[in-house]
């Protein structure tokens, strides 16, 4: 891993904020607040290549990797317009289509991923299951040349935007009776799949969905890899949308601070910037070495896993620091604006909403505890 960003990924840096900076803040409060996706940030990234970045060449992509599409989530967020989506399509979709797709799947799915003109959602999350994977009780069964689905999904994002599911189902079970996972791609209009609004509280562009799938046909050629092996597919998605839900926090810290930090330079009481007081200035510079540090960690995961070596580890604590810096910079960011940090013309709330739901999602912060206790030092398991 470079510690020093390189020339190239400077000028990702630039380019992709020149596309987000006119957007901004105030246009995604905005959408925020109405519960509208941003589509134009959207289509003026795909067309300039952006939300693709991570995508191999022959399918229409950039030929990057997760450190490309990592810059590209923290800086459009660093603007003030964070795409929870891209951690879902480009993040886990396209990189298990790209690595275990069948050709068909990849030359059918992937150039609409690397242009944005195509979204497939990922399909995991049930009301039963938590974070055990393992009691996922989605079925898929062979009937003739079909599969048929059976079950529910629960948290699913951009469900009533997306073409597509990639939906984790149990296919069996083995000799211990653990579930065997396996992987389908599901359009969202398929007969039998249900999908109904989940009123949520946290104000975001993107709406959830609770999906139903009763008798859901797809043909044999829906599985992506090897029937059973879902789980080992599953977590090739996963650290990337870690490492990418990482990447928009520390964007969502760097946006915050920024504004913040203005506003304390600007904002004088008793004939003096409020920065000048170490009550604001010493609560700003904690959150601002909490988040560079989020930063180095997110960008060592994506680079270990654009190498392919193991980068579970690095994943999940770049996903906890980067989470815990966003949620303190935003507060800090609030506290600092005094009555302001709640006034809708300030416009800070939504992304305490959005940074607060990232500590829970992907993965919450206590799993992550208790991975780094386990596997990080060897401590006995405790769940």
């Amino acid at each position: 891993m470079e510690v020093v960003e390189s020339d190239e990924h400077r000028d990702l840096r630039a380019a992709v904020g020149a596309i987000a900076a006119p957007f901004g803040g105030a246009y995604y409060a905005e959408h925020a607040r109405a519960g509208q996706e941003c589509t134009e940030l959207w289509q003026a990234l795909g067309a300039a290549g952006f939300i693709g970045v991570n995508v191999p060449e022959e399918y229409g992509g950039g030929g990057g990797g997760l450190a490309e599409l990592t810059i590209v989530c923290e800086e459009i967020a660093a603007k003030g317009a964070p795409i929870l989506l891209l951690l879902v399509t480009a993040a886990i979709s396209a990189e298990v289509i790209a690595e275990f797709g069948s050709e068909e799947q990849r030359k059918e799915w992937l150039p609409g991923l690397a242009s944005g003109r195509t979204k497939v959602v990922f399909a995991i999350t049930e009301p039963n299951a938590g974070s055990n994977t393992h009691q996922l009780a989605t079925t898929a069964r062979r009937v003739g040349d079909e599969w048929v689905l059976d079950g529910e999904k629960y948290y699913i994002s951009g469900v009533d935007t997306a073409e597509a599911l990639l939906v984790v189902a149990r296919t069996g079970r083995d000799e211990s009776g653990t579930a065997q996972l396996s992987l389908f791609l599901a359009p969202t209009n398929a007969p039998g799949l249900t999908a109904t609004p989940l009123p949520v509280d946290v104000m975001l562009p993107e709406r959830q969905f609770t999906l139903h799938f009763d008798g859901v046909r797809l043909p044999a050629s829906a599985l992506v890899g090897e029937e059973g092996q879902g789980f080992r597919q599953v977590f090739h998605g996963l650290n990337p949308e870690r490492i990418t839900g990482a990447a928009l926090c520390v964007g969502i810290a760097r946006y915050a601070l920024g504004r913040a930090a203005q506003y304390a330079r600007d904002r004088q009481v008793w004939g003096r910037p409020i920065g000048a007081h170490q009550g604001v200035a010493h609560a700003l510079a904690k959150a601002k070495i909490e988040t560079e540090l989020a930063a180095l960690m997110t960008h060592r995961a994506a680079a270990l896993h654009d190498r392919g070596l193991p980068a579970g580890e690095a994943s999940n604590m770049a996903k906890y620091a980067a989470a815990e810096a966003a949620i303190a910079a935003v507060d800090t960011a609030m506290q600092t604006h005094g009555g302001n940090g709640v006034s809708a013309e300030f416009g800070l709330l939504p992304y305490w909403g959005l940074a607060r739901l990232l500590r829970i999602a992907p993965v919450n912060r206590e799993m992550i505890l208790n991975f780094v206790a386990q596997h990080s030092l060897g401590l006995p398991r405790s769940y």
